[in-house]
């Protein structure tokens, strides 16, 4: 069980030193995040982008040296980092899923602080709860998502549409609070209905699903893409020529990482800064 007791290293002396792990990892705009809240809290950390694939990253944390103090997970380490921890929050432990690693006295701990990012994003915008919602794909950040919904944004049913049928059984075996209806991209019939849904949050890799593009109908509601690079993507060009409310892969970041910095540091996130940060090139 992971204790409320255990501080971050922020008082440590000396140097410390963060990073944002992927592969891919160079687009990524967590380095600009995290150093702009470092310097808006005076804290002279490093934090740097470093490309490690699924079979590198148990090495990689093993040989950090006690400088270090947090670390971002991004594709495709989000289901392999919770192997590198020796306790988890709860969300990272129900989804399956951490996008954080955090060091504490007695080891790493691991956090999903994508869940909570897309709530406060679709809070920002006014989603009310209830009506309808679908997921696009059924990889880790497909599980972040479905616990958005069903913790906060109070969906207790929500379709979700993969590629690759091995995704749909795992997804059906995790223990999820919400009762998820599995659909096929493939079928024209799922599609409709989860196109159409009051909620549409895309999780899938860039361009995996820009062919969908094309049959989006106009109507009301608010659509969710994870991507930030390239944008913008054409199911979001899609749904915000046909009314929708368009929420972007830089809001769901900022919101992720600002969580980052607080468990990281233990000091609130400086948001207004990290997000002048984003705007800038």
């Amino acid at each position: 069980m992971l204790s409320g007791a255990a501080e971050p290293l922020a008082g440590a002396g000396g140097r410390r030193r963060c990073a944002v792990l992927g592969s891919p990892v160079a687009h990524s705009r967590s380095p600009a995040l995290h150093r702009a809240a470092y310097a808006a809290l005076g804290l002279a950390w490093s934090y740097d982008a470093v490309e490690v694939d699924q079979a590198g990253l148990a090495g990689f944390v093993a040989g950090l040296g006690p400088e270090w103090v947090g670390l971002s997970l991004t594709r495709p380490l989000k289901v392999a980092a919770l192997a590198c921890a020796h306790d988890a929050d709860g969300v990272a432990r129900r989804t399956g899923v951490a996008n954080t690693l955090v060091r504490r006295d007695d080891g790493w701990v691991a956090h999903n602080t994508d869940a909570r990012g897309l709530r406060l994003a679709l809070a920002d915008v006014g989603v009310a709860p209830g009506g309808t919602a679908c997921v696009l794909g059924g990889g880790a950040t497909a599980r972040s998502s479905i616990w958005a919904l069903a913790n906060g944004v109070d969906r207790v049913q929500v379709l979700v549409l993969v590629r690759d049928p091995v995704r749909a059984a795992v997804l059906a075996a995790l223990d999820l609070p919400v009762q998820v209806e599995m659909g096929s991209m493939a079928d024209p019939s799922a599609r409709r209905s989860g196109l159409a849904a009051d909620l549409v949050i895309d999780t899938t890799p860039p361009g995996a699903v820009d062919w969908l593009a094309s049959e989006v109908v106009a109507g009301p509601g608010t659509y969710v893409d994870w991507t930030y690079v390239p944008w913008p993507t054409p199911l979001a060009g899609a749904y915000a020529e046909a009314g929708r409310t368009v929420i972007g892969g830089l809001d769901l970041l900022l919101q992720q990482a600002g969580r980052q910095v607080e468990l990281m540091t233990g000091r609130p996130a400086p948001l207004t800064a990290m997000r002048a940060a984003l705007s800038s090139p």
